[in-house]
């Protein structure tokens, strides 16, 4: 009897540690994505590009990982960085790129303490990558921190009328899909928020507007996290296009481009369609620049301003 309870005990602990070892390897993150990564892919081609180094401004008040979203015992966070100066302010919500699948928020601090300095309050968040949970649920993801951080603007000293979304790359992707889908409810999801999702600026930095297109090339990320080819899943491929989305809601959007067509994909006819009804949108290209080039000077600096210059027409113009 004593061997059975024995036996028994140790099949029980035994199986509650395999249990807890796959669930932290289930949400383990692939780091294969960081700033070194991409500067020493670059370094070669690009031998004059240096990582621009995080800065202290007096005026930037820093909040790190604050939880904006559980998801059972999965906490998700976002830094914030939050001028001081009394009036309410613009907000930007920062998207970091990855492929989907890598990829941190970390990798958007510099700009955000820049952006932030200059009148603005910045928040660069975690979302769930596509090893996690597949499409749409980053989407949503982003959406609720978005409801969060307007249900606490109060203490972030935010402006709910003058959000913008900001991503890079497959951020760019994700944060031009939700600019689109601007109160769609076939996008939100029940939060408990009855706070609106809607922002009121984009900004795109080399992500693709539409996933099927000439322009585009079919990669396995995208499919990993779209939950097949676009074979497989059509309909899912076409909704997860920002293209499929843009009407007279869409907000004003600033595109800045890589030297690479293939991360441009939708946005002329995106352009077109705004252009229809009235919507500004401006676009700035670097013809000979990585793709990942807002994270390295020379082209650092002049991202920034662009952002910046964009932000300040869309929010700040005189009434």
């Amino acid at each position: 009897m004593q061997k059975v309870i024995t036996y028994s005990l140790f099949f029980l602990m035994f199986s509650s540690s395999v249990s807890a070892f796959q669930k932290v390897q289930k949400v383990q993150k692939d780091t294969s994505y960081t700033v070194n990564s991409s500067f020493k892919k670059y370094k070669k081609n690009f031998p004059n590009i240096e990582i621009p180094k995080p800065q202290h401004y007096e005026n930037v008040k820093e909040i790190n990982d604050e939880v904006y979203k559980q998801v059972g015992e999965r906490k998700l966070h976002l830094d914030a960085f939050v001028n001081t100066d009394s009036l309410l302010k613009p907000a930007v919500i920062m998207v970091h790129g990855g492929g989907w699948k890598s990829g941190d928020k970390s990798h958007m601090k510099p700009m955000a303490q820049c952006i932030a300095s200059k009148g603005y309050a910045c928040f660069a968040l975690e979302y769930r990558l596509s090893d996690e949970a597949q499409y749409p649920d980053g989407i949503y993801d982003i959406k609720e921190a978005i409801q969060y951080i307007k249900s606490n603007a109060k203490g972030f000293r935010i402006d709910t009328t003058k959000v913008a979304i900001l991503g890079t790359s497959s951020g760019a992707q994700m944060a031009t899909l939700v600019g689109t889908t601007n109160n769609n409810s076939n996008f939100e999801e029940n939060t408990g928020y009855n706070t609106s999702t809607s922002v009121q600026a984009i900004v795109n930095l080399d992500g693709v507007i539409a996933f099927v297109h000439p322009k585009s090339t079919e990669g396995k990320m995208a499919a990993w996290w779209l939950g097949g080819t676009s074979k497989e899943k059509p309909k899912v491929w076409k909704e997860a296009s920002a293209l499929t989305h843009v009407d007279e809601n869409t907000p004003p959007t600033l595109f800045i481009s890589s030297q690479y067509e293939r991360f441009q994909a939708g946005r002329e006819e995106m352009i077109e369609i705004m252009d229809k009804h009235n919507i500004y949108s401006q676009v700035e290209n670097f013809p000979d620049s990585p793709h990942t080039f807002w994270l390295f000077n020379p082209w650092f600096t002049e991202t920034v301003n662009y952002i910046t210059l964009f932000l300040d027409k869309t929010f700040k113009k005189e009434s």
